[in-house]
């Protein structure tokens, strides 16, 4: 049996399945939209129901503004806004010009734009914060500026839809332990082959209607949630951020089928009078962090609801998912997606991945790429386990990345800007499990004086997302330290 045949209807073989079917993404939703135009498609929560047919014509004339303002097929288009219609309608314009979308989280803070700006060179940045305007012009001049509605100069209609499947679509930056974020480069064929694998693990189909409420700078929003829907031809329905109410009175107003979300939104709906409206989906899915066996059982006590748990990057979109049909284990990310093959290698034992889905390297970093690849097989930096049922399950993490509420948190980062305090001589930052984050964010610091958790959130808020915060600050007299120097973060936890 394939490690994937848990996943595929009765009697399906994957050679059957074509995981490329249509190409690109733009191809495939054009062609839909075009099919059927009446069909409502995106439900803004300020202009209501959006059908194909608004979706094909707005989408255009922004390509056309783009393509105006310089933007050739190949070339950068930085993303940053909270869920619309116009960041969805920019979103599908830049990549039916063949641009390279660059989606980008709102929450960084000058240095962090920065750094993706001069990194990544977009020709144009659509965003809303008033303040990136400043540092993104700071930053480089001659990137030109716009609105999430792109109030750009119209351009002469032209030809659109001409990527190829193996043509950059996304750059999506994701923190090095280099401290420095990186930009993986992943292709239409990337992007189209992950989501063709949940199409089929998930049932997923153009009746489906997704309440989506992740933000769509991520991977789990965007390459899963809207990339998803509009592949398959199913409905979305946007919230501009998570409010477990909401959420759930959406789930009964909308007739929804499935809701995507991260282990602290679970913890939160939990929390919610109304949690038993989960029940009324046909799937729940959680990814991102891991979800603690605790809140999977609380789920389905309160909703008789099983959380199907997944399991993937940036770098390759989707990998592992529980089945669908079957038992999905808690503590567990499932069996690999169509296409996606999975092995454990080396000691500690690393998950190593290869498929379509998989990107080719990172943005200008050919020494890394090397070293991010062996033989072929992508280095996840996770470790895993996979039990005598097939089900595999992570189990550590070869780097140090701490994932709090979802979201990636690289502590050299946090340590670099900790270092910047004037009264910092030396500083730990590690991540310790949270009941409500996942992990919580600690810094441990050798400073001149007293420096209490307020004042340290405060100077690190100022300079990076809010998420990178630490959640709590330790003044220590030392760090630990082994025979060659290094940090022994452990010792540090222990002595909490």
């Amino acid at each position: 049996m394939n490690s994937w045949q848990p996943h595929l209807p009765d009697a399906t073989e994957l050679s059957q399945v074509d995981l490329l079917a249509g190409g690109t993404l733009p191809s495939v939703w054009v062609s839909q939209w075009r099919k059927s135009p009446d069909k409502n498609v995106i439900h803004d929560p300020k202009q209501g129901w959006v059908n194909g047919e608004t979706l094909l014509d707005h989408s255009e004339t922004v390509a056309r503004r783009l393509a105006q303002a310089g933007v050739l097929p190949g070339e950068r288009v930085l993303l940053s806004a909270s869920s619309s219609l116009e960041l969805v309608v920019a979103h599908i314009a830049a990549l039916r010009l063949g641009a390279v979308v660059i989606p980008t989280n709102g929450a960084y803070r000058a240095e962090e734009v920065a750094h993706v700006v001069s990194d990544a060179r977009p020709k144009v940045a659509i965003v809303e914060q008033p303040e990136w305007r400043e540092w993104i012009h700071t930053t480089d001049p001659n990137v030109i500026l716009a609105n999430p509605s792109v109030e750009l100069d119209d351009g002469p209609f032209l030809s659109l839809d001409g990527a190829e499947t193996d043509s950059p679509a996304l750059i999506g930056y994701t923190s090095g332990t280099t401290g420095r974020p990186k930009g993986a480069v992943l292709t239409h064929g990337n992007l189209l082959s992950s989501v063709r694998g949940l199409e089929i693990a998930w049932r997923w189909t153009s009746s489906d209607t997704l309440i989506l409420a992740l933000p769509l700078f991520h991977m789990h929003g965007l390459g899963v949630g809207l990339h998803g829907s509009l592949t398959v031809g199913a409905r979305a329905v946007l919230l501009p951020e998570f409010d477990a109410d909401q959420v759930l009175d959406s789930i009964k107003k909308f007739e929804a089928t499935m809701f995507f979300g991260v282990p602290t939104m679970y913890g939160r709906l939990l929390n919610s009078e109304k949690v038993s409206q989960l029940g009324d989906l046909r799937l729940c899915v959680s990814g991102s962090a891991p979800l603690s066996a605790e809140v999977h059982r609380k789920i389905y006590d309160a909703a008789g609801q099983h959380i199907l748990e997944r399991y993937g990057m940036t770098e390759t979109a989707m990998l592992v998912s529980n089945p669908y049909v079957g038992e999905r284990r808690p503590n567990s990310v499932g069996f690999p997606l169509p296409g996606v093959e999975v092995r454990i290698e080396g000691n500690p034992p690393e998950i190593q991945v290869k498929g379509p889905n998989v990107f080719k390297g990172y943005w200008e970093r050919p020494e890394e790429n090397v070293e991010a690849f062996d033989d072929g097989w992508f280095r996840t930096g996770d470790l895993g386990a996979i039990d005598s049922d097939g089900y595999l399950a992570i189990t550590g993490r070869a780097k140090e990345l701490i994932i709090s509420g979802g979201f990636n948190v690289y502590p050299k980062e946090v340590e670099d800007v900790i270092m910047e305090h004037e009264a910092v001589r030396e500083c730990a930052v590690v991540g310790v499990p949270d009941d409500d984050w996942g992990e919580a964010v600690l810094a441990f610091v050798v400073a001149t004086r007293d420096i209490d958790t307020a004042e340290l959130r405060n100077f690190v808020g100022d300079r990076l997302a809010h998420y990178k915060r630490p959640q709590h600050a330790h003044r220590v007299d030392s760090l630990p330290r082994n025979a060659l120097g290094k940090v022994q973060k452990h010792r540090l936890i222990d002595s909490l």
